[in-house]
């Protein structure tokens, strides 16, 4: 038998469309098909190459650093779930949309935990006792820099949940309108338009400077 052939024997099971597709999509399926025979450097370069997206678009719904965290692990965890039953039951030549289904998890695991925070209001366990004044508070620019940024977040929230999707997608996860359309399952053009929506609420919301 030739080397050629031992070498396409040991591939794993997920092929590769001939057509199509980018280079980073194929190494991307080649990684999945890795990682579903048990490589987990796979794994690993998986994360390491899609954790920056999952944070962007996780962290609009989170209320602290920890909270996006914790959603964007879960995150991975239910995509690379879900990628395992899909890659035991598809054809062998199939492609999976890994990256597609991280933003649908990302978004729905996102939304779901915003709507939970708004059921149960969180109480400090401090509330009530005097606090002493501190002498060092951080300058008053910084305050200002949060307090936009707080009402931006809130004013994102409040916007139609297509708008808020389509927002997010493009100015946390800095994505293209195809591939927004095509994470949220709307033509290009659709989620164009729910983007200049979502703009002109924004502003009258905040004013002509944002977002």
């Amino acid at each position: 038998m030739s080397a050629a052939r031992m070498s396409e024997e040991k591939r794993p099971g997920l092929r590769l469309l001939p057509g199509g597709q980018t280079r980073e999509r194929r190494e991307e399926d080649a990684l999945l098909g890795a990682w579903l025979v048990g490589d987990d450097e796979a794994f690993g370069e998986l994360v390491t190459r899609h954790q920056p997206l999952v944070l962007a678009l996780v962290r609009r719904y989170a209320t602290s650093p920890e909270d996006a965290r914790d959603l964007c692990q879960r995150t991975f965890l239910r995509a690379f779930e879900s990628a395992r039953r899909a890659l035991g039951r598809q054809h062998p030549g199939g492609a999976l949309p890994f990256r597609r289904w991280l933003v649908r998890v990302a978004l729905n695991l996102a939304k779901n935990h915003r709507r939970d925070e708004t059921r149960w209001t969180r109480v400090p366990l401090a509330e009530g006792v005097e606090q002493p004044p501190t002498v060092n508070g951080p300058p008053p620019e910084a305050l200002q820099r949060a307090e936009e940024a707080a009402r931006l977040r809130r004013a994102v929230l409040a916007l139609p949940r297509r708008q808020r999707e389509v927002v997010t997608l493009r100015l946390d996860a800095e994505l293209p309108f195809a591939e927004i359309g095509e994470a949220l399952g709307i033509a290009e053009g659709a989620a164009r338009v729910a983007f200049h929506h979502a703009l002109l609420r924004l502003r009258a919301e905040l004013g002509p400077r944002s977002p």
